[in-house]
């Protein structure tokens, strides 16, 4: 059998739970199981050396950036290597480069184009545990890349994919809850969610796994299990769904709190404006989400869109400058907002979700700025102080 084994940072965080974790896999390395394990940086390691960065300039070149960045699972992956070999286990460490994975795009945002097994397959049948660097990967020109937030998660399912195996993410937490313990302490781990369940929750803010994760994990049919290093309580299986989902409506609730919402008022000539808006958006790469457009009694809009805080200053210096030529158009920016979102495979065959959404808000007084659904989810746009009490609500309603 055949595994790709991905660990965290904060499992591989210092030396005494990389030998917990060495002994981990050589068990099951000595039951005969053939093991690609992706390793990420130690603990704060990726936040350290960007912090350096900043320091040393204002603006650092992203070629730079992904040469330093990429050390950091480097070092783990020669520490885990040596650890391994120390116990009596062959074992080989490899570079993104050393791997075979061919990226492409935008420095310190690369995406995996293709991987190329064939060094790993040579090790593997030599009887060796492959320790691969996640995170990174290099492009045509030869240089070292990196793929974004969730780096290592993206590298296990590509890898799982071309070696045509299953794919373990093991982290801090011990599976994948429909609510955030955090904020409901009675959540439910869920023993199992499927892939589009798994994908709308990252999109929406669960921060498990990664989107692009998920999506590849889908398109592959790779089989994922998440769970803890540490515990030794079961995880959560993410596959293709199975008829008793339907016996949930609802399979969890996400929650992004660093969003803004913009509102742009009285807007007229609706049509050639809002494309002048939004295709400045887009050119500026702003990634923008829910939008809603109200009609006014004089024939004008007010359109609202919803996008990450942390392009607040881009957003309004772009939409100040190109709003001066439209006579009393007003631009707000609302920072004090949140996205709520309930997702669920069941909503295709059950219906009654959003009534009884509502009738919750409008019992407890909880008002909503903005709705927007889509096939298997709806989400809202609230101001903060309702979190925890809406959150609560929906997750008591819907027994999560």
């Amino acid at each position: 059998m055949r595994s790709v084994v991905k660990f965290g940072g904060s499992s591989v965080a210092d030396i005494e739970k990389m030998r917990t974790i060495a002994r981990y896999l050589l068990n099951r390395s000595i039951s005969g199981e053939e093991l690609v394990v992706v390793v990420s940086a130690m603990g704060k390691t990726t936040n350290a050396l960007l912090s350096m960065a900043r320091e040393a300039v204002q603006n650092p070149s992203k070629r730079e950036m992904d040469m330093m960045l990429s050390t950091g699972e480097q070092v783990s992956i020669a520490l885990l290597t040596m650890i391994l070999e120390a116990e009596g286990q062959e074992a080989v460490s490899l570079t993104g480069y050393q791997a075979g994975i061919l990226t492409e795009g935008l420095h310190t945002r690369n995406k995996i184009k293709d991987i190329d097994t064939g060094v790993i397959e040579k090790h593997l049948s030599q009887g060796k545990v492959v320790v691969v660097a996640g995170f990174q990967g290099y492009n045509r020109e030869g240089e070292i890349t990196t793929l974004g937030r969730g780096g290592s998660d993206t590298t296990a399912v590509a890898l799982a994919a071309k070696l045509s195996c299953p794919c373990e993410i093991y982290t801090d937490v011990d599976g994948i809850y429909g609510v955030d313990p955090r904020i409901y302490p009675k959540a439910r781990r869920l023993a199992s969610i499927t892939y589009e369940e798994m994908k709308e929750m990252a999109f929406l803010g669960a921060k498990v796994m990664e989107p692009r994760s998920v999506d590849i994990a889908h398109h592959y049919g790779v089989r994922l299990y998440v769970g803890s290093s540490s515990e030794g309580k079961p995880g959560t299986v993410i596959q293709e769904g199975e008829d008793s989902v339907e016996e949930r409506s609802i399979t969890g609730v996400s929650v992004l709190e660093n969003i803004m919402m913009v509102t742009i008022h009285p807007l007229k000539n609706v049509s050639e404006n809002t494309a002048k808006i939004f295709s400045k958006l887009a050119k500026e790469e702003i990634n923008v989400d829910m939008i809603s457009q109200s009609p006014l009694p004089d024939g004008s809009v007010s359109v609202s869109f919803t996008a990450s805080a942390e392009e607040e200053p881009v957003v309004r210096t772009l939409l100040t400058e190109l709003l001066s030529s439209m006579d009393g158009v007003e631009l707000s920016i609302r920072a004090d907002i949140l996205k709520l979102s309930v997702v669920g495979s069941g909503m295709r065959t059950q219906s009654g979700v959003a009534a009884r959404l509502f009738e919750l808000f409008s019992e407890n007084a909880i008002t909503f700025l903005q709705v927007t659904t889509s096939e298997i989810s709806i989400s809202y746009t609230l101001e903060k102080k309702y979190k925890d009490q809406a959150v609560q609500l929906i997750a008591d309603a819907f027994h999560l």
